[in-house]
């Protein structure tokens, strides 16, 4: 078996906003793997800023990664642990080699055109106006939960926004939740979750920044509306760990991306652990290409969750791979009779 990696960049259709900075192109890595002309890929998702492999030896290490192939998956899932983009690569491509069509992964109901995924619109950071604009759009789409990122612009602002939108639709119509990115401060955190209460926001992720267990525990127990972590999750890699952290704080969701915490063994181990302790869960994208994304939804759809699903983001990129994933009506489907970009995917298996 012969494994290669190739270096991709996803150019966004318009720049997007976060209270990182702005976002105008994505790199990702797609591994490759060959056995006697049968082939297999995995999307190595490095988020620059926010990934705990985003280092200057990456491609060192998914050289090493592709040198050491025969070690299996399993092995190198348990050496990969501290690169949790390149683990989750790893195992897609392994998944993707083992199946009769390398991109149908999971086969489901899903993946036979019986069945979608629910997912959130994502608004991103922008002027109120652009903001507005997006809501209007999102909702125009048929999307009932509509997840917007603040904290980048006026917070009076957003929350002018949020009430507008709630004076509008009830909370049965339409669920909003909230994205601070760690945002807030600490000493405003709990003030500005009060006044977000009042627009029966369903959920924020990561109020603070991550790293301070402790504070992001206090602000869980005092707030008036549910908190998930998102970030918090990322770098922690033992069940102990895992386990450690959601005892200490006791958020109410954990937000799962599996390109920055490991992959799917990884978040199936913090969904295990999450629901000993009655903490609610739904998984996310990370801006992976279609590639990615598509490994993602259909593992997402085995996990029978009901809730909407953060899986909406493969329609951001000018030169993404055209795939049979579509949204329709606020949902993510698995068109069975569309194909692949073959074009594309021959440049990157060849």
């Amino acid at each position: 078996m012969e494994a290669v990696f190739k270096k991709y960049n996803l150019i966004f259709k318009r720049p997007r906003g976060t209270s990182r900075g702005i976002l105008k192109n994505k790199e990702t890595w797609f591994l490759i793997l060959n056995n006697h002309g049968k082939f297999g890929i995995g999307e190595c998702g490095l988020f620059r800023g926010l990934s705990i492999d985003d280092i200057p030896e990456y491609e060192d290490k998914l050289s090493w990664t592709c040198s050491h192939i025969h070690l299996g998956k399993e092995r190198l899932l348990d050496d990969l642990k501290d690169y949790p983009s390149i683990a989750f690569g790893v195992e897609q491509a392994f998944i993707s080699l083992q199946s009769e069509d390398p991109f149908l992964l999971f086969p489901s109901n899903f993946t036979k055109s019986m069945a979608a995924i629910e997912i959130n619109g994502l608004v991103w950071m922008g002027d109120k106006e652009y903001m507005q604009e997006q809501i209007t759009q999102k909702i125009e789409s048929g999307f009932s939960c509509i997840k917007l990122k603040i904290g980048a612009i006026d917070f009076d602002e957003e929350l002018s926004l949020l009430t507008s939108l709630r004076k509008k639709y009830t909370n049965e119509e339409i669920e909003i939740r909230v994205d601070a990115n760690g945002a807030f401060k600490e000493e405003e955190a709990l003030d500005k979750l009060n006044k977000l209460a009042t627009c029966e926001v369903h959920s924020i992720e990561q109020p603070i920044k991550q790293g301070f267990p402790e504070k992001m525990k206090d602000i869980c127990e005092k707030s008036p509306l549910p908190v998930a972590l998102d970030e918090e999750l990322i770098g922690i890699f033992t069940a102990k760990e895992k386990e450690n952290l959601l005892q200490t704080i006791m958020p109410h969701y954990l937000i799962l991306k599996p390109s920055l915490i490991g992959g799917f063994r990884e978040s199936e181990e913090w969904i295990e652990i999450a629901e000993k302790l009655n903490i609610g869960w739904w998984i996310t994208s990370a801006l992976e290409s279609n590639i990615g994304l598509n490994a993602i939804a259909q593992w997402t759809y085995t996990l029978n969750s009901k809730m909407p699903q953060g899986l909406g983001t493969g329609s951001l990129f000018t030169n993404n791979f055209d795939s049979p994933l579509k949204i329709q009506n606020g949902k993510l489907h698995y068109n069975k009779h569309s194909n692949w970009e073959q074009n594309l995917i021959n440049k990157l298996c060849t």
